[in-house]
């Protein structure tokens, strides 16, 4: 197993502490799963790493790191919405299934130290997984990050460092001090081993339902979640367990929308746009780093954009809390592009919808 450039195609071990390849492409993973088998999960294993026989794992370091990350329930919101409570989580966002697989694949080649930048759920949970395996953590996050995401930084005893401007400029800073001092760059965009845990999400929808909902709904700002859904639903797909891929439906933020209107013009890459401030700050990313990639997959299979209207993000998330959801007002921008779509399209069934983050950690 070996990571390859997604630009020159040049090959190097997973053992690197390169954050990407010279030529400045980022690395891919070459590695192929088994066919999904549900015979092959580990029933007694409690946490994503029940499915440690899809992931290219090497030793036994995830057993140190879990903390009992995934499993989270889908429930009926109503009769034509599922939710997947992924804030049910240690860090109270999804982003630990992504931070596990990769501080354990940290821990496996014996990384001691490790820098993130994050709009604060990433940089939450690289900070609390790195506390559990004994490496040390230093986080960047842009200045208006919610105060309640940088006190649980900073409880795991990671460094916090605090950066004006947009959540593009904070980036740019942590990947100076990549460049500068060499540090390890556990990021969630750069690292594929990050979307080897994201994955999962699918894994758990089919194991609970036995089928795959004909939407799914995900938010879309670096593609964390988005990544991992694809792949996994395309592991899905060639491994004979569904014979078609769902209706995808990617929700951007309408003050920050690089893909949706590269999408409308039919672009390669992502549209140059200047991000205005918004509610919806985990996905309000202006320059997505995997942003070819990311639109690669939504030609390939005919995955739809749409954009959370900023004017109904408070009235989303209001009836969800109505109905006991207390979601963050980044998971309440995805329902708020719900509600758009079916004004668009009409009533639309069996969707599902990530609850990303708890509600308490963007109340600011």
């Amino acid at each position: 197993m070996k990571y390859y450039c997604s630009k020159c195609g040049e090959t190097i071990a997973v053992t690197t502490r390169k954050a990407k390849c010279d030529c400045g492409g980022l690395w891919k993973l070459d590695y192929k799963p088994p066919k999904f088998d549900l015979s092959l999960v580990d029933q007694n294993t409690w946490s994503i790493f029940r499915y440690r026989a899809f992931m290219p794992l090497k030793g036994e370091e995830w057993r140190q790191i879990s903390l009992g990350e995934g499993m989270t329930p889908v429930i009926q919101y109503n009769e034509d919405v599922l939710l997947k409570m992924d804030y049910c989580m240690p860090t109270l966002s999804f982003k630990d299934r992504g931070a596990a697989v990769l501080i354990a694949h940290c821990k496996a080649i014996g990384v001691d130290s490790v820098v993130q930048d994050s709009s604060g759920n990433a940089g939450n949970s690289v900070a609390a997984y790195s506390a559990k395996a004994g490496i040390d953590c230093e986080i960047f996050v842009p200045e208006g990050t919610s105060p309640q995401k940088i006190n649980m930084i900073k409880s795991h005893n990671a460094c916090v460092n605090i950066v004006p401007g947009t959540r593009d400029n904070c980036a740019n800073a942590c990947r100076a001090k990549v460049d500068t001092e060499g540090k390890y760059y556990a990021n969630h965009v750069y690292n594929p081993f990050f979307y080897e845990g994201t994955k999962t999400y699918i894994y758990e929808v089919y194991e609970q339902l036995h089928r795959i909902p004909k939407n799914i709904f995900v938010p879309l700002g670096n593609g964390t979640l988005f990544i991992g859904i694809v792949k996994a639903l395309e592991e899905l797909l060639e491994s004979g367990v569904i014979d078609k891929m769902p209706t995808i439906i990617a929700v951007q933020s309408e003050h920050c929308d690089p893909f949706a209107k590269a999408v409308l013009s039919g672009e390669k890459h992502p549209v140059a746009v200047t991000p205005k401030p918004t509610m919806a700050e985990g996905i309000a990313i202006g320059v997505p780093m995997r942003g070819d990639e990311i639109l690669e997959y939504t030609y390939k299979h005919n995955i739809e954009m749409i954009t959370a209207p900023e004017n109904r993000i408070l009235e989303a998330r209001m009836a969800l809390a109505a109905k006991g959801i207390y979601c963050e007002h980044t998971t309440a921008a995805t329902y708020a592009a719900y509600l758009k779509y079916c004004d668009l399209k009409g009533k639309t069934s069996d969707c599902l919808i990530p609850m990303c983050g708890a509600g308490l950690k963007s109340d600011h």
